[in-house]
């Protein structure tokens, strides 16, 4: 049964500007590094850090977000298949069976935090010249606001949808359900863009459209709960002594946002990966629980400086 509420998602790709589409997806990273950037100038400035380290911060942080992201899918969710296609991996390319642009599909918010870490032991050394657990701690706050729009972004793109629903909070995603070649074909037009909207709103194509199964928004679930890690985060960074104890800040990132994605896995498709070898949780949720432990730990051992 199919509520009467659902919303038909088919978004456009972008912002068309004539010459050049800025995709709703690019956008929203560009928002999050934008946002994380003025963010840490704040917290830089606050510390009495130097803000020409700020610029090298950035590039790091630019750097590990998208290659830790990128191999933890490979990694974690597909390397069944990229281990046969190694320069698929980094190459917007698929060459088989035939040679096609696909972009970059497949970014895993794990491997990302893993990247980040590795990422912030070097600069923390190399050009910070500070304990790690001291960058840690201030980069979350950042880092949180952008897997807000992280979110956001798969929203647009129709990816990481959630499991079949009767509710009212279900949202059936056109783009989700008809590959492009499915949406050509079931109408007959001649690109996927005209496809996709008439399906969506052209009432000869009522039919196909209900087809399409109404579906959990999990990454607007996610996006949600981020605006309060974030908040929380942020609120004892600034207003409180939290900051002064080390790792507090970097372990309370750690549950509270690994706590969200062990919990809106449930509702969300399978992802793939090593899911079914192991049973009784999604690959998400296997690969949220270390997080989860290590977070805990700096949590309850966290001691402020001792000033002499």
């Amino acid at each position: 049964m199919t509520h009467a509420l659902n919303i038909i998602w088919n978004p456009s790709e972008g912002i068309d500007l004539g010459f050049f589409v800025i995709r709703f997806y690019s956008l929203m990273f560009v928002i999050a590094f934008g946002l994380g950037w003025y963010i840490m100038k704040n917290i830089f400035e606050r510390e009495n850090e130097s803000l020409e380290k700020l610029d090298s911060l950035f590039i790091w942080i630019v750097l590990s977000t998208l290659i830790g992201a990128r191999l933890g899918h490979v990694l974690f969710y597909d390397w069944e298949y990229y281990r046969n296609h190694l320069l698929e991996i980094f190459l917007p390319f698929r060459f088989t069976p035939n040679f096609e642009f696909t972009g970059y599909q497949g970014l895993a918010s794990h491997g990302a935090a893993i990247s980040i870490i590795i990422a912030m032991y070097y600069f923390s050394k190399k050009i910070l010249k500070r304990p790690l657990l001291w960058i840690l701690d201030r980069i979350v706050i950042p880092v949180s606001s952008g897997a807000i729009f992280v979110r956001m972004g798969n929203f647009f793109n129709s990816e990481i949808v959630g499991k079949e629903t009767e509710s009212s909070f279900g949202i059936k995603f056109v783009r989700d359900y008809f590959t492009p070649k499915d949406a050509v074909n079931a109408t007959h037009l001649a690109t996927p863009k005209e496809a996709y909207h008439a399906i969506a709103t052209d009432p000869k194509y009522t039919e196909l459209l209900l087809q399409v199964p109404a579906k959990h928004p999990a990454q607007l679930y996610e996006a949600f709960c981020y605006i309060f890690v974030f908040a929380i985060l942020f609120f004892l960074y600034w207003k409180t002594n939290a900051r002064e104890k080390s790792g507090y800040l970097f372990g309370l990132f750690l549950v509270l946002l690994f706590v969200v994605r062990f919990i809106v896995e449930y509702v969300k498709e399978s992802q793939g990966g090593f899911e079914s070898a192991l049973g009784l949780f999604s690959t998400g949720q296997w690969l949220s629980i270390p997080f989860i432990l290590i977070g805990l730990y700096f949590v309850f051992t966290a001691e402020k400086p001792v000033h002499l």
